[in-house]
């Protein structure tokens, strides 16, 4: 079985690229809910060698950024109901789904965190 799959002539030659983010551990919320679509932190990237910060809550966490051995894509799968037999009176004719995959993004690189998270502490020069 064949599966199709193919780059959209708009963005032929000019596909997004994201970068894979890669945590060492376990990300959990306080409240044990689902991380699905949920703001987790900020992201930056140091001015000197641009080494990538991670801050989530009171904890940082600094990475590096590594190329991947090869490169994965972003497929959106777009599909057609297959048509239902109770259409027709014979019940020999197979059900016709067409699936496509379109590329949307091309991932080269990811962002490695693999070092234990550490504390931020703010201190306070507080004189009356």
């Amino acid at each position: 079985m064949q599966i199709p799959i193919q780059i959209s002539a708009e963005r032929e030659g000019n596909l997004e690229e994201w970068v894979l983010l890669e945590l060492q551990g376990d990300l959990e919320s306080r409240t044990h809910e689902e991380m699905k679509n949920k703001f987790i932190g900020d992201l930056h990237f140091t001015k000197q060698g641009g080494i990538p910060v991670l801050i989530i809550g009171h904890h940082i966490l600094y990475g590096k950024v590594q190329d991947l051995d090869k490169p994965f894509l972003y497929l959106r799968k777009t599909s057609d109901a297959p048509e239902s037999h109770e259409k027709y009176m014979d019940s020999t004719l197979p059900s016709v789904s067409n699936t496509e995959y379109s590329v949307e993004a091309v991932i080269k690189k990811k962002l490695l965190f693999k070092t234990r998270p550490k504390p931020i502490i703010a201190s306070t020069n507080y004189s009356p």
